[in-house]
């Protein structure tokens, strides 16, 4: 951002009282909530550093790093004795107090808009680091360490800036940068997922055809049936049969090298018959998963394309999560605000699910409709609203192909009864009603 308009951000900011909330909400995004309903967010970003507004904002992550603590333990719930920016660069400090039961604590956050170098270091009255964002290379931030001035920039425009609508001007801010950065994940994930498709739609079209398996089969049962109706005809040595069928053909085919009798040679005919059959069924089966993952590819292909905020996406494919690349789950995991989410891609994804969740967790499936399995893992703690009203959302967006209002059912795994399939019988339910738009 330039000087004048950090300038002019932060005399607005000069007329908040409190610092009611304050957390980290991406990698380098810091959010506060002044005054108890006035959210601002800091994005520290080093390609880009910005200050704006948000109006469609729902925590879907959470940290808990040294700093977090930090920033939570001196800054959360405290009074602001005073906000300024330094006269050199661009750098707004933010003086804070909280009161203990004991004693007052001071603190200094420090936000750095400074590109590349950009960060948010917390410091004590005496200006000595208790911690930072980032530890840079380039600069010693410990803790425990006085914190040095950087070395200002060379130009600096100093020129006034009059805002007459800081509202509109910080959501414009945040509405200019979402489009870009929508529209780069979303190219950047939809060719991931087209990749995967593609993947899967060849491993589709190289699978045999369940009519020749079964031809196959035939054709292996008839031979073993022509070999038992010509036991005192055929050598046990011989390596070839010639001869008739039922209906009087002349058939020939070869006979089984490695069988010790004619009996045997009509059992490896017969054992082949069904290791043909159960492939045939088995094929039945793979191609039915590969079309169901295509599916919930498509899906999510979909609900990428529909998405409006940038953690719609970002949800999808978190990035502190690793594939398993040695097992083709039939289920994919996600993170919502540090609560691990389990949804089933299919039916045998869905069976998989009832059976590896806890009885305390919280399972979900969208009311008197078919639909995807989503499992929460609680760890036997209280799931907060916003992450069930998130998890239901998603169960409905993996779930359903039109838009519209849907009501999604949950209660803890205890009170889920399976049946037939992926069928289940629930009591003791609450249900959470979302859009799809």
């Amino acid at each position: 951002m330039k000087y004048k308009e950090l300038r002019a951000i932060t005399k607005y900011l000069q007329k908040f009282r409190t610092i009611h909330d304050i957390a980290r909400v991406d990698d380098n995004v810091i959010r506060i909530a002044f005054d108890k309903n006035e959210d601002i967010f800091f994005d520290l970003n080093r390609s880009k550093n910005l200050i704006y507004k948000r109006d469609d904002f729902t925590k879907s992550k959470f940290y808990n790093a040294p700093f977090d603590k930090v920033l939570a333990k001196r800054c959360k719930k405290s009074s602001i004795e005073k906000i300024e920016i330094d006269e050199n660069d661009k750098i707004i400090r933010i003086f804070c107090t909280k009161s203990g039961s004991y004693k007052e604590e001071k603190a200094i956050l420090q936000l750095e808009f400074t590109g590349r170098h950009a960060n948010a270091i917390i410091l004590d009255k005496d200006n000595i680091v208790l911690e930072a964002l980032h530890h840079d290379f380039h600069r010693d931030l410990k803790p425990g360490k006085k914190l040095f001035a950087l070395t200002p920039p060379a130009k600096l425009d100093k020129s006034s800036l009059h805002i007459e609508d800081m509202d509109a001007f910080l959501l414009g801010i945040y509405k200019k940068e979402l489009q870009k950065r929508l529209s780069v994940l979303k190219s950047s994930k939809l060719l991931q997922l087209n990749k995967q498709i593609q993947r899967l739609q060849e491993r589709l079209e190289n699978l045999e055809r369940e009519e020749d398996l079964l031809q196959e089969a035939e054709e292996q049962e008839k031979k073993g049936q022509i070999v038992l109706a010509n036991m005192h005809k055929i050598k046990p040595y011989q390596k070839e049969f010639v001869g008739e069928d039922f209906a009087g053909n002349r058939v020939r085919f070869a006979l089984p090298k490695d069988a010790k009798s004619v009996a045997m040679m009509g059992d490896l005919f017969f054992n082949k018959a069904k290791k043909f059959r159960q492939k045939a069924k088995n094929i039945h089966i793979q191609r039915e998963n590969l079309l169901e993952k295509i599916a919930f590819l498509q899906n999510k292909k979909k609900i990428i394309e529909q998405a409006k905020r940038v953690e719609d996406i970002e949800i999808l494919f978190p990035k502190s999560l690793k594939l398993d690349r040695k097992r083709d789950k039939n289920y994919e995991k996600y993170s919502i605000a540090g609560y691990d989410v389990y949804i089933g891609k299919n039916k045998k994804g869905n069976i998989e699910l009832l059976k590896k969740a806890k009885a305390s967790d919280i399972w979900m499936h969208l009311k008197d409709l078919p639909s995807a399995h989503i499992i929460i893992a609680t760890a036997k703690q209280q799931i907060p609203q916003e992450i069930l009203q998130q998890a239901a959302k998603l169960c409905a967006k993996f779930s359903v192909k039109n838009p519209g209002k849907y009501l999604v059912d949950y209660t803890q795994r205890r009170n889920v009864k399976p049946k037939e399939g992926a069928n289940v019988e629930y009591v003791k339910y609450k249900t959470i009603p979302v859009t799809i738009e």
